[in-house]
């Protein structure tokens, strides 16, 4: 399930990425259909980012990139994870957060 280790300069490299795989894995248009975040916060800090591409016929596709273990969890519209990948270097949350 893991896939490959990876690294982003910064959090916009980081949602495109995100996007792309929601896109390649579903067989969608890359930049067809909108995609929200929320940052993720644990005691008022940022823990993390929670991804939605919402896709055709209302179906949600999400994703949580967790900050503690440096990873992205994908998962699927009835909520069952399809990919877990580790990144090994990761933006800074706390800019992106400000």
């Amino acid at each position: 399930m893991v896939k490959s280790l990876l690294q982003f300069r910064d959090v916009s490299e980081l949602r495109d990425f995100v996007n792309e795989t929601f896109c390649q894995h579903y067989q969608l248009k890359v930049g067809a259909f909108c995609m929200t975040e929320r940052i993720l916060r644990r005691g008022g800090r940022p823990c993390g980012v929670y991804f939605c591409l919402h896709g055709p016929r209302a179906v949600r596709f999400t994703a949580i990139w967790e900050t503690d273990r440096n990873q992205i969890l994908f998962y699927g519209s009835t909520g069952e994870r399809f990919l877990k990948m580790q990144i090994i270097e990761a933006p800074s949350l706390e800019r992106a957060a400000a």
